[in-house]
C-alpha cells in the first residue's frame, strides 16, 4: 500500500492495488472545505494511476464534511477565493475560478473508475455535493445530507444539481435544494440517494464489501459497462442502443483475441 499527503494536509491518499482511498483529513474542523481542498482533490484526479479501478472517498473523524470553511464566508477583501473575493471579481474571472473548483469534484466520475462516498455524520453543502459527485454512496445511520446554499443567498455550484436530479427526480431535487432541509440516511436510502445504510461501526466493512464486488468482474468489461450506464442518463434510446452495440463488439473482439 502506498500513501501520500497533500501539501496543505487537508487531503491524504492511500492506494492498495486497484483501490485508491482519498480521505478529507481535517477532523477538528469537521473536514470543512477550502479552495486548497478542491485544488488537492483536483490534483488527485489529475494524477490518477491507470491501475486504479475504485476510488473510495471518506472523511476523517465524526463527519464526512460540514461544508465550506467559515473563512470562505468573509465579506472582507483579502480572503483569497472567499465568497466576498469572488463577488468583487469580473464575472468571467469569477466563473473561471469556480470552474477550477468544480474540477475537484467532477473527476470522481471520470472514465475507468467507479467512486464510492463513505459518509458518516454531516455532509452539508460542499460536503453533500462531494458525496453526490461519486457514483455510489454508502451512509452510516447517523449521516445527514443537506444543501443549504439557497437559504444563504447562494446556489449549489460544485456539480451537485445534475447528479441530484438524476438520482431523485426533478420535483424532489427542487424541494431539497430550495428548502435546504436535512435528509436523513433512512430517507436518502428510500429516495435513491444512498446505495446502502449501515451502523456507523460497520461503514468501513460495508464499503470494503462493495469495493470487492465492484472489482470482481474483468476490468475491461467493468469499465465499458460503467461508461454505458453513465451515458444512458443523457442519451436518447437510439443513441444508447448504438453505444451498447459498439461496446459489445469491442468486448467480443477482445475475448476472441482480435484486440
Amino acid at each position: 500500500m502506498s500513501e501520500a499527503d497533500a501539501p496543505d494536509g487537508f487531503v491524504r491518499t492511500a492506494q492498495d492495488g486497484a483501490v485508491l482511498t482519498v480521505t478529507l483529513d481535517r477532523p477538528e474542523q469537521l473536514n470543512a472545505q477550502t479552495p486548497a481542498t478542491w485544488s488537492a482533490l483536483a490534483a488527485v484526479g489529475a494524477a490518477l494511476d491507470d491501475s486504479v479501478r475504485v476510488v473510495v472517498l471518506r472523511g476523517e473523524g465524526r463527519s464526512f464534511s460540514a461544508g465550506l470553511d467559515r473563512s470562505m464566508f468573509s465579506p472582507e477583501p483579502g480572503t483569497a477565493g472567499g465568497l466576498g473575493d469572488l463577488g468583487r471579481r469580473p464575472s468571467g474571472e469569477a466563473e473561471e475560478q469556480i470552474r477550477e473548483y468544480q474540477a475537484g469534484f467532477r473527476w470522481l466520475r471520470k472514465p475507468g473508475i467507479v467512486s464510492i462516498a463513505a459518509v458518516q455524520g454531516h455532509a452539508i453543502g460542499a460536503g453533500c455535493q462531494l458525496a453526490l459527485a461519486c457514483d455510489l454512496r454508502v451512509l452510516a445511520e447517523d449521516a445527514q445530507l443537506r444543501l443549504p446554499e439557497p437559504t444563504l443567498g447562494l446556489v449549489p455550484d460544485l456539480t451537485g444539481t445534475s447528479t441530484l436530479v438524476e438520482l431523485v427526480g426533478y420535483s424532489r431535487a427542487m424541494e431539497i435544494c430550495l428548502t435546504g432541509r436535512p435528509v436523513s440516511a433512512a430517507e436518502a436510502l428510500a429516495m435513491g440517494l444512498a446505495n446502502a445504510v449501515v451502523p456507523r461501526e460497520q461503514l468501513d466493512d460495508a464499503v470494503a464489501q462493495l469495493t470487492a464486488a465492484l472489482l470482481a468482474p474483468p476490468a475491461g468489461a467493468s469499465r465499458a459497462t460503467a461508461a454505458l450506464v453513465r451515458s444512458a442518463v443523457r442519451n436518447d434510446p437510439e443513441t444508447q442502443d448504438a453505444a451498447e452495440r459498439s461496446a459489445q463488439v469491442l468486448r467480443l473482439q477482445e475475448l476472441a483475441g482480435r484486440r
